[in-house]
């Protein structure tokens, strides 16, 4: 685990909510949570994937030159305390929704951003919510075959995989959804 965030650094951060409970109990959650993620962060970070599952969720990051360890854990602060207060108050509900501190793990290795990146979209197939990574429709997946802007930074993970066909291949192609130790950060 890293302990700061570092300038240009990419990261997998993840979270999930406390006890199970449900993070988004409709598509307007999502949607909400989304526009409250680059409302805080966008600024800040790069995003280069992400994926939103009923009790938890994925980003892949780039920390952009103008920010600081310090900026960014505020920001990550402010935005998932934003969308607890909204939550808690539309559903009636009292308390933290989130595990204590969010995690994160610097991408250090190539062989670990290929199989991140792919694991991210590919995690609603691994729990059983979809059959292949284009039906969930609240990951970055979709973007990446799209033409339409996105606040997404598509040309890296794009250049990655050695362009759409790469990327679209690799990912259907790569269904056993293994993860070596070193790269397994999720517990559940």
């Amino acid at each position: 685990m890293t302990d700061k965030f570092e300038v240009g650094g990419m990261y997998h951060i993840y979270t999930r909510t406390i006890g199970n409970e449900i993070l988004f109990r409709n598509d307007d959650n999502y949607v909400y949570f989304i526009k409250k993620y680059f409302y805080y962060l966008d600024d800040k970070l790069d995003t280069l994937a992400f994926c939103l599952l009923p009790n938890h969720f994925h980003l892949l990051v780039n920390i952009k030159d103008n920010s600081s360890n310090e900026v960014i854990v505020k920001g990550f602060s402010d935005f998932l305390n934003s969308y607890s207060k909204s939550y808690n108050k539309v559903f009636g509900r009292n308390g933290a929704l989130f595990q204590r501190k969010f995690k994160r793990k610097k991408i250090d290795t190539e062989e670990y951003l290929t199989r991140i990146v792919i694991y991210i979209h590919l995690n609603p197939v691994k729990h059983g919510l979809a059959k292949g990574p284009s039906e969930w429709k609240f990951s970055s997946y979709k973007s990446y075959l799209s033409k339409s802007q996105s606040k997404l930074n598509r040309e890296l993970v794009i250049k990655w995989f050695g362009g759409l066909d790469g990327f679209n291949t690799t990912h259907n192609s790569n269904t056993d959804l293994f993860l070596p130790e070193e790269f397994t950060l999720e517990k559940y």
